[in-house]
């Protein structure tokens, strides 16, 4: 009996499993999937992360659980989810099918109708031979089953809840399984405080330059260009930096600070940064090309502590585009930092590709914007893990004069769900300098 296989490309798992529906309809099964490059232009450059399934079409029998959706995706199967079987296979109930007693039944009915039919013995035989074919296949990529300890299906829950990555939930419970035998395993609250020690060291914190120092014949000008997708904040977060450095000081003396902005299409944007700059009595200066911008830095050089640059928003598949505005920032000189914002509630499989597509801009850190529209930081603190990327400004409001802090561990930390956090222990762990 012939096998149909398939192989779905897609810029997500759900984005495959729906085309293979289409094709397929529910008979489709996945057995595996792994992660690919797509598109890109000279070699590689821009390309997006996607995935690719390959599995086969089943009988009429089903050779798999199902889950509402049709498919279950390999990386969430657990303990539950119902297992075939050297046997039998089983049904969309739950229940096995025992193929010999089956055959049975139907060669008895078929010899009792006086309608004997050959073929029918070794279409029992082709069928539970592929059946034994696809339960080793199975058995082989999830390898041998095994109950889990209490406390490692709690923590895999928690890492689930917070949207932490597959690969980042799958590392932190190898270290638990390494460093704690079964007995350290009982205490549950221990094991979990470790953990919460261990997330917390997976981040790394920007290391901002040194203030200013008045009394020196020349200040070194610090120059911020923020750059990002559409949608995250950035021209507000700018907003919220001049008044963090320039009005409030973070606890030290006030900086000269300039806002510089590239956005000429969204008229409203340029209204509201210079409203604010007028507001904190902060200049604010329009530029339309890399020639204006340069001549605009060279204006404020000797007279601003730091030049903070609002940039267009853009989409980050836009290779070209993206090209623009690099040459276009090019102008800030060498020695411009350049921060990437990025919205909290990014989905993880999006940021990992965001980075990725502003890499050739050479960002020093991240800015989190709107950390309070959303209630896990699992999927920020994966990718940044991920792409080895430090953290340095988090924005958590509207208001303009605050809702803006330096990035610290324990900010991180205590967004968590569902993990206990002491946050007097964590605080001594992870001490936060300066912070607003």
């Amino acid at each position: 009996m012939a096998v149909e296989q398939f192989v779905e490309q897609g810029a997500s798992y759900a984005e495959c499993v729906q085309k293979a529906r289409m094709k397929y309809g529910d008979r489709a099964r996945v057995m595996n999937y792994r992660t690919i490059r797509i598109g890109g232009i000279f070699g590689g450059l821009f390309s997006r992360e996607g995935v690719e399934i390959t599995g086969y079409v089943s009988s009429t029998f089903s050779y798999a659980a199902v889950s509402g959706s049709g498919i279950t995706p390999p990386a969430r199967q657990g303990a539950q989810a119902a297992q075939p079987n050297l046997s039998g296979q089983v049904s969309q109930s739950g229940q096995t099918l025992d193929f010999e007693e089956e055959k049975k039944k139907l060669l008895a009915a078929t010899v009792s109708a006086k309608q004997p039919d050959l073929t029918l013995q070794k279409l029992f035989n082709e069928v539970k031979a592929l059946t034994e074919k696809i339960d080793a296949n199975v058995h082989s990529f999830r390898g041998p089953s095994k109950e889990e300890h209490p406390t490692l299906e709690r923590l895999e829950e928690l890492f689930y809840q917070n949207d932490f990555s597959p690969a980042y939930t799958k590392t932190m419970l190898n270290r638990v399984r390494k460093e704690f035998s079964l007995d350290d395993l009982e205490d549950y609250d221990v094991v979990q405080d470790r953990v919460v020690v261990w997330i917390g060291e997976t981040l790394r914190i920007y290391a901002e330059p040194p203030v200013a120092v008045q009394a020196l014949p020349r200040r070194k000008l610090r120059i911020l260009v923020l750059v990002g997708p559409t949608g995250v904040g950035k021209t507000t977060t700018i907003a919220k930096m001049a008044a963090a450095f320039g009005v409030d000081g973070w606890g030290r003396p006030p900086l000269k600070v300039v806002m510089i902005t590239i956005d000429g299409y969204r008229i409203a944007a340029r209204e509201q940064l210079e409203k604010y700059g007028s507001i904190m009595e902060i200049p604010v200066s329009y530029v339309s090309d890399e020639q204006e911008l340069r001549k605009t830095i060279a204006f404020y050089q000797d007279d601003a502590d730091l030049i903070l640059v609002d940039t267009i928003g853009k989409n980050p598949r836009d290779a070209v585009e993206l090209g623009k505005m690099k040459q276009f920032l090019d102008a800030c000189g060498s020695s411009a930092e350049v921060h990437l914002a990025m919205a909290a509630s990014t989905k993880y499989s999006d940021i990992r590709e965001i980075l990725r597509q502003f890499a050739p801009f050479n960002y020093r850190s991240l800015v989190i914007t709107k950390l309070d529209e959303t209630i896990r930081v699992g999927n920020v603190i994966s990718a940044l893990f991920a792409d080895g990327k430090e953290v340095s400004y988090i924005t958590d409001g509207q208001p303009v004069d605050k809702h803006i802090h330096r990035a610290s561990v324990v900010r991180f930390l205590i967004s968590l769900e569902g993990f206990r956090i002491d946050r007097e222990k964590i605080e001594a762990i992870f001490p936060s300098a300066g912070e607003k």
